[in-house]
């Protein structure tokens, strides 16, 4: 049942553009227990899916710059290459505090522009 709701949670943050695979990666580290590296690994599997649906939703919408794809698309999985040989390497340890440190920056990052709304409204 656990696991119908972590789906759910990061499901739907994932669809509204949230960054699901990041709630998921702090629910099955820090709820759950999970090594870092297991939990990375069941986040890109998760992103398969999940993306998919965003996309084709997106696309319907017309959210999209068709034009930006190919592009983004292939750096994209330039930088995942390189980003796996990487995470193989590194220790747990240390990948629990570069994730940390990319949750901070994430969250000075939604404070300042909530706030930067905030009074410009």
């Amino acid at each position: 049942m656990i696991y119908i709701l972590i789906g759910l949670i990061s499901g739907i943050f994932s669809g509204i553009g949230m960054g699901g695979g990041t709630i998921l990666l702090l629910i099955l580290t820090t709820i759950l227990g999970m090594e870092q590296h297991v939990a990375q690994a069941v986040n890109l599997i998760f992103f398969i899916p999940t993306s998919i649906a965003a996309i084709i939703m997106n696309i319907k919408n017309k959210s999209v710059d068709l034009k930006l794809i190919g592009i983004v698309a292939s750096f994209g999985i330039i930088g995942a290459i390189i980003g796996s040989k990487l995470v193989v390497k590194t220790d747990v340890s240390y990948l629990k505090k570069i994730f940390g440190a990319f949750l901070i920056v994430i969250a000075i990052n939604e404070i300042y522009e909530t706030i930067k709304e905030y009074i410009n409204n």
